[in-house]
């Protein structure tokens, strides 16, 4: 920390940030500073998949954030993970690798007026660090895959001829799951049955269907963006610096010629004292959807009547800052099964428990290798809808809460998300001090259309379970309970079980020009400063009609690319 002036100055070494750090150090004449606010992630359950268990609602990894009350939620709070350590959220995730569907980036092309966006101008970016098992084909990447290959033009001097001859690509491993549970094939035959066709690629536009999910994990070990895109590659380049355990404060602005004002650095405080970085070219925020609005408005910039009811003096009036919060909420149906194993069991005893280990420790298989949710399915909450508007996470398992002990009963879980609510929520700082969490409310199930999505959800559910490749099986509804039928009980139900699924989005929207909500441009650049991008899931417009890490990284592989582009 000797000198802390840099070129690049990244804040956040979650899912973009550490492939920020990647590709702009990739460049030996530009020197790049990475700051993440938690520790080294050399925790051992941050590595083994089922570790997210140890890692949600642990310090050590977790930022251990709480909603408000929400009315939605017939006045509940819920715990609201997000990562705290090298990686970030793909260092607690689910691991579950899904880009969502085309219609979601040709509508923010759409919304932003940048084709760029487009899922055909999209698609090149999500292969670029694609390490598909199955290998490259015309809608995956794979390891060693040339950019040409990718659907990229490499002239001398471009950012995809410096990642050619960089890197070999394809940092980010995807893999089939390593188990197998007959009580979720036996539930993928049902939602055939109930009219879902099977799939064995939810990444290929359009993801309507039922199949298992692949996952971002190598060789039965969880791959987060730290191991994929920092070791080696950056700790071996003497133009990378790392801080971790260091947390900004602020971000220093300065008045430019033109009135205007550019961001210069940050104000970091670390287990030293306090340190100000400086930029000479761009200040990045990667800290994600509750920690950059955060950050932006403890520096000035958001809305001015919130800033100035907390003391703080407005430099950029933005009062899109914070608003906009879009999550999938899901909706956790339990079923009571029969005479097929499900983890309940299995693991309700001592040798039980042993016999996982080992099955792990001797073949990294088995329910220690287990994402949170195997089985997956896109489709219609009704047959009016004109795309697949829900999302299924079905568990051989069931528990009353997340982090709570598993039922004494063999059963499943169904969950089930609104892959495109209409309700929207905000973050907003309680306080001047950057200590301070702030207040995060997703006001979830708050519009009249999230509200019958959520009772035609939990019917379609029932249907499924109804259907003859179940029967065996005997399904028996334990919750919310067959006695629930009307919309209004059902949305009162879906209120009462329902959490979030961990996909907050859209706090600091790219948009056009003339909209007055729009935080960030289509290149990312936050209106009004010089020098300062948003490069995180806060910038979508809309949520993406899927698990959201896979799009995130490809929005970092844009940003990438557009920076090296401007510097040279």
């Amino acid at each position: 920390m000797s000198d802390t002036t840099f070129d690049y100055i990244i804040i956040g070494a979650g899912t973009a940030g550490c492939l920020l750090a990647n590709r702009l150090s990739a460049d030996a004449s530009k020197r790049v500073l990475l700051i993440e606010a938690g520790p080294k992630d050399d925790y051992h359950w941050i590595h083994i998949p089922v570790g997210y268990l140890y890692c949600i609602g642990n310090p050590r990894t977790d930022w251990l954030y709480r909603t408000e009350p929400d009315p939605g939620l017939n006045g509940r709070t819920l715990r609201y993970p997000r990562g705290k350590t090298l990686g970030g959220s793909s260092s607690i995730n689910g691991m579950i690798y899904t880009r969502g569907q085309a219609r979601d980036y040709d509508l923010w092309a759409e919304l932003t007026g940048e084709d760029s966006w487009s899922w055909q101008n999209a698609l090149p970016y999500f292969k670029l660090h694609e390490d598909y098992y199955k290998g490259a084909d015309a809608l995956h990447g794979a390891k060693g895959t040339t950019p040409e290959l990718l659907g990229g033009k490499s002239p001398a001097g471009s950012y995809w001829h410096t990642l050619q001859h960089r890197h070999a690509g394809g940092e980010w491993r995807i893999e089939k799951q390593r188990l197998h549970w007959d009580v979720l094939d036996a539930v993928a035959q049902a939602a055939q049955q109930a009219g879902i066709p099977a799939s064995s690629d939810f990444n290929r536009g359009d993801n309507e269907g039922v199949g298992y999910f692949e996952v971002t994990q190598k060789n039965g070990w969880r791959w987060n963006t730290a191991k994929a895109f920092l070791r080696p590659t950056c700790y071996a380049r003497p133009n990378f610096e790392l801080w971790t355990a260091a947390q900004v404060a602020r971000l220093t602005l300065e008045p430019t010629d033109d009135g205007r004002r550019r961001c210069t650095g940050a104000e970091v405080f670390t287990g030293s004292g306090r340190l100000r970085a400086r930029a000479t070219r761009e200040v990045i925020l990667c800290a994600g959807s509750i920690g950059s609005p955060q950050i932006l408005q403890l520096s000035g910039i958001g809305p001015a009547e919130l800033l100035q009811g907390l003391g703080i003096q407005p430099e950029i009036d933005l009062p899109g800052v914070g608003a906009n919060l879009q999550d999938h909420l899901q909706i956790r149906a339990v079923f009571k099964v029969k005479d097929v194993p499900t983890l309940n069991v299995l693991s309700s005893s001592l040798w039980g428990k042993a016999r996982i280990g080992l099955e792990y420790a001797f073949k990294r298989t088995g329910p220690m290798s287990m994402a949170p949710s195997q089985l997956g399915a896109f489709t219609r909450s009704d047959p009016g809808q004109p795309y697949p508007n829900i999302e299924y996470h079905v568990q051989p398992l069931s528990l009353d809460a997340f982090g709570d002990p598993l039922h004494s009963f063999p059963a499943i879980t169904a969950s089930v998300c609104n892959l495109n609510p209409t309700s929207r929520g905000t973050v907003q700082i309680k306080s001047p001090r950057f200590e301070d969490a702030p207040a995060i409310a997703p006001h979830y199930l708050s519009t009249a259309e999230d509200r019958q999505v959520a009772a035609d959800s939990l019917r379609l559910t029932r249907r499924i379970m109804a259907q003859p490749a179940l029967a065996r099986l005997q399904p028996e509804e334990w919750k919310p309970g067959v006695q629930f039928q009307s919309d209004e009980e059902l949305a009162q139900l879906a209120g009462d079980i329902a959490t979030t699924i961990f996909h907050p989005v859209g706090t600091t929207k790219m948009g056009r020009d003339d909209d007055p909500m729009a935080v960030v441009d289509a290149f990312l650049k936050v209106r009004g400063v010089a020098g300062l991008r948003v490069v995180d899931a806060g910038v979508m417009p809309t949520i993406t009609s899927g698990n959201t890490n896979a799009p995130a990284l490809m929005i970092a592989e844009k940003a990438a690319h557009w920076i090296a582009e401007a510097a040279r």
